[in-house]
């Protein structure tokens, strides 16, 4: 069984992988100033309540956008399980077939999803992850990442309005689509202004990508965002929550497989 762990700025996806599905994954807050014995009791009652047996994984992949957490949880994972995760560092990276220039720059979660996304299609392909950032990430026919483009998420840009004005109240706004552009109230006018045009954002941002690609290309969703605008779907070939742990999972497989 292999375990999956992927550590983002707002939350550590953790996923059980198992005879070729996802059998359990579940969310943690992703908290910088908890330790390592913390997190392992978080994990230790999860296996509780699900009644598995912390002999049964294997294998342990790790990703993290969050520096600070890698050791943090790469002590907690080996002292759990006895194992050395594969963590995806840039020396992992430097190995994977992917084409990365700056592999020191890119976040192992777009290569995760790059990996993913091309297992996926086989083609060009674009990885459109909604998370804390927005992130596009393109990939060539050949597997390789073209590049990314990166925009603030969507609870992003709302909490940015909150902390950098004075009179909006920080407020739970509906993540739904308004009826009308024009805003009758303020939960309305952040709907209005932050939902509708980050619809616009992702559409022109697609479009344009696709021009520089020739027009042939695969999309595919992922994050814990990718179905709460409606109108997008129609834009993309897949949705796929799972899309970064997959990518966890193939990257496993195929360093396991280059060490023989």
């Amino acid at each position: 069984m292999l375990l999956a762990v992927d550590i983002g700025n707002s939350n550590i996806v953790l996923g059980l992988y198992h005879q070729n599905e996802w059998m359990y994954h579940w969310r943690l807050q992703t908290i910088t100033e908890k330790s390592a014995s913390e997190y392992e009791m978080n994990l230790r009652t999860y296996f509780l309540e699900q009644n598995l047996a912390i002999s049964d994984v294997n294998h342990i992949a790790l990703s993290s956008v969050v520096p600070g957490l890698i050791p943090v949880l790469r002590d907690m994972l080996w002292h759990l399980f006895g194992k050395e995760p594969l963590v995806v560092t840039p020396e992992v990276i430097k190995q994977l077939p992917v084409g990365v220039q700056k592999p020191h720059e890119i976040g192992s979660d777009l290569v995760a999803n790059a990996v993913a996304g091309y297992d996926m299609f086989k083609d060009n392909c674009i990885v459109v992850d909604f998370g804390t950032a927005l992130t596009f990430t393109t990939i060539s026919t050949k597997g390789n990442i073209l590049g990314v483009a990166i925009a603030p998420g969507l609870k992003t840009s709302i909490y940015a309005l909150y902390k950098n004005t004075a009179k909006l109240p920080d407020i739970e706004i509906p993540l739904e689509l308004p009826d009308s552009a024009i805003g009758k109230n303020t939960e309305h006018a952040l709907q209005a202004g932050v939902l509708l045009g980050y619809v616009g954002l992702v559409e022109h941002l697609i479009a344009h990508i696709r021009q520089e690609l020739g027009g042939n290309c695969k999309i595919v969703a992922t994050g814990g965002l990718s179905s709460v605008i409606i109108p997008l779907k129609q834009q993309f070939d897949a949705i796929e929550p799972m899309l970064t742990m997959d990518g966890l999972r193939l990257i496993n497989e195929y360093m396991h497989q280059k060490q023989g």
